[in-house]
Formats: C-alpha cells, structure tokens, sequence
C-alpha cells in the first residue's frame, strides 16, 4: 500500500509519539520516586534560586542542593522527552491533516497548521531548560554564605 510521503510522516510521527510518550512516563515515573527538596515546596523557590545563581550571588547550603536537583533535572536526556513528544503532537497533526487533505482533495486552511502551535511551545521548553543546564558551570563556582548562628554570645562582665 503506497500513502505517499504524508502517510508516511503521519506513522512515522504516530510511532514516534509512543516511544516518546513512554520516556516521558518513565522520567516522570523516576522524578515521583524520589524524595522532593524541602525548598520545592515553597512557592517561587525555584525561581529565586535560579537567580542568584545567574547572578553569581552567595547561596546557602539548602539552596546549592536544590540548585544542584534542578540543573542535574535540566541536563537529564529524558527531560528533553516532554517538548519532543509536544513537537511530534503537533507535527502529527499538521502531516495527518495534510495526508487527508492529499487523499480526499482541498487546500490547507489555518486549520490545518494549529499543529505548529504546540509544536512552538516546545521549543520554548527546550530553550529553557537548555538556560538552566547551562547553569552547571555557575554552579561549581558558587560560593556558600556562612550559615548566622543562632544563640547570642556575649562577654562575661558586659551589660
């Protein structure tokens, strides 16, 4: 059976979103598993952190950790499974409307092309997680603020 080639594209993109989807599963799956930072149960956390990495500002211990967890999650090849498998979405749907349009005749509307949309979105994913895997470098120069101590010391015959 010959489908020509936006048949093609469309099981080559139907394929594709399973292997992917799967890899999405079992990273989302290893990231469930594991015991969550203290620091990722505050609002903005993450955000904060980020920036006084980029800035190059002294950090405390819990900050360096969680700072750590989120660039070692940036750089993990199965992280880049989420905006692939957003990517093909789209892209399956963009091939597929147009393999229909080839069978049963028509001329592509915008219709067609709202595939593109989830496929640009993942672009910005992959940007962005490409900026914080960028971060390993800063993250090994960090340097460490000295943690206040708590109890007051005061000199004997002071007031």
């Amino acid at each position: 059976m010959n489908l020509g080639p936006w048949g093609d594209l469309t099981i080559l993109a139907a394929v594709m979103e399973i292997v992917l989807a799967t890899c999405v599963f079992v990273y989302i799956g290893r990231l469930e598993k594991r015991t969550s930072h203290p620091l990722g149960e505050k609002v903005g956390a993450h955000k904060a952190v980020l920036a006084k990495l980029r800035k190059r500002e002294p950090m405390s211990q819990e900050e360096v950790d969680y700072a750590t967890e989120m660039v070692a999650d940036a750089r993990s090849p199965l992280a880049y499974a989420i905006p692939a498998a957003l990517f093909t979405l789209g892209f399956f749907y963009v091939v597929g409307c147009l393999y229909e349009l080839h069978v049963y005749g028509g001329a592509p509307s915008f219709r067609t092309f709202v595939g593109g949309i989830p496929m640009l979105t993942s672009m910005n994913i992959v940007a962005q997680l490409r900026r914080v895997a960028r971060l390993k470098g800063r993250l090994q120069k960090v340097s460490l603020t000295v943690p206040e101590s708590s109890d007051v010391l005061t000199t004997a015959g002071r007031t």
